[in-house]
């Protein structure tokens, strides 16, 4: 009896004892199965994105604390201008009764436009168009406060001006970035006035650099490109980077189009800030020729190769009048470095001052010669 107990209690020890070590194989192996699953995810490299680079986080940081910290710097500007306008009684009608003594109606015509505070004394950039024939110019601060103002320098080509806030008192300013640094793609900021909307702010990227654009009669050559929206009224107000800095200053939008707006790079404003500022115009070196490429056609009639630029017409009492250039010249070179249409030929003058003695190779009536003239200020 005692014997059989013994062995029924060895039985259930073994039963037990094989139980558990069922038990623990099999959660052993369940987590080795995990744990190895987990090493294998973590081990695994990351899907690199297409062009090999790693992970890319869309989207800008801080444009909110930036806004409040540069908004003081970013001003309203409204002008009013005496214009003339249509008169009922200067009718041939009417004219025949009173004569020439009714003068024509004037009317006050106001604008908006925004601008930029670039130093401490209260010097503001805009566009020149938002001041043009202005009679009065008042500044409007993010504060509420008011100031006239008064035009220190301004450039038509260029479409930029320089204002001094008239006060006597110390403003806050921006600082001017390198637009050249930018890249398609990087994060601007716009600020502005559109439609009356005071310190209104949008966002977007840089679309494209160096656009050249004719809007009316203004040739603009340098031109930021931005999806920010820029509207009527944002003309002459920043386009910063994330940093606060002043990267351009906006001044058109195409209207036909959605998300394309453009700005006047800022390294264009520092190369003739000095200028608007010191002397009230941009002063450019000139030659006083009317020029046209050398077409093929041009070509076989002059006798020439099809490079180089013809001087289409000579100013009276210019440089190349006084240096004995006529028409039909065909200048080749000039300093040495060749030249085949008008963007070359400024480029070349960007290079020299007033007073500068420049040599031109020149071909006239397929005779190789050279000219050379001393430069004068544009008029």
């Amino acid at each position: 009896m005692n014997k059989n107990r013994t062995v029924q209690f060895i039985l259930i020890l073994l039963i037990v004892a094989a139980v558990g070590f069922g038990s623990f194989y099999l959660s052993q192996y369940v987590w080795g199965q995990h744990a190895g699953q987990q090493q294998a995810q973590e081990s695994k490299p990351s899907t690199p994105s297409p062009l090999g680079g790693g992970t890319v986080i869309i989207g800008p940081t801080g444009i909110a604390d930036m806004v409040t910290r540069v908004s003081p710097a970013v001003v309203n500007i409204e002008t009013t201008a005496r214009v003339a306008g249509n008169n009922p009684f200067m009718d041939p009608f009417f004219r025949d009764f009173f004569g020439d003594r009714i003068s024509p109606r004037e009317s006050e015509q106001t604008a908006i436009g925004t601008g930029v505070i670039i130093n401490e004394n209260g010097y503001v950039v805009t566009n020149q168009h938002v001041i043009d024939h202005a009679q009065t110019i008042t500044v409007n601060m993010a504060s509420g406060e008011k100031f006239p103002a008064t035009v220190v320098g301004q450039d038509y080509e260029l479409d930029l001006a320089v204002l001094k806030i008239t006060a006597n008192q110390k403003f806050s300013w921006l600082e001017l970035g390198d637009s050249d640094t930018l890249r398609v793609g990087d994060w601007v900021v716009a600020i502005g006035n559109p439609y009356g909307l005071d310190h209104t702010v949008t966002a977007g990227v840089v679309s494209a650099k160096g656009r050249p654009m004719q809007i009316e009669d203004r040739v603009y050559k340098n031109l930021i490109q931005t999806d920010a929206a820029i509207n009527p009224g944002n003309s002459g107000g920043p386009l910063l980077n994330l940093s606060g800095q002043v990267v351009g200053i906006n001044t058109a939008v195409n209207a036909q189009a959605q998300g394309i707006g453009f700005a006047i790079s800022i390294n264009t404003v520092n190369e003739v800030l000095n200028d608007l500022i010191q002397q009230g115009k941009v002063i450019r070196p000139y030659i006083g020729i009317y020029l046209q490429s050398v077409s093929q056609e041009l070509a076989n009639s002059l006798g020439v190769e099809p490079r180089g630029i013809v001087v289409a017409g000579v100013e009276d009492g210019s440089p190349a009048a006084k240096a004995g250039l006529t028409k039909y010249d065909v200048i080749t070179q000039i300093d040495q470095r060749r030249v085949d249409n008008y963007d070359e030929l400024q480029e070349i003058l960007k290079g020299h001052k007033v007073g500068d003695t420049i040599t031109l190779q020149i071909i006239r009536s397929r005779t190789p010669m050279q000219v050379s003239l001393v430069l004068t200020e544009k008029p």
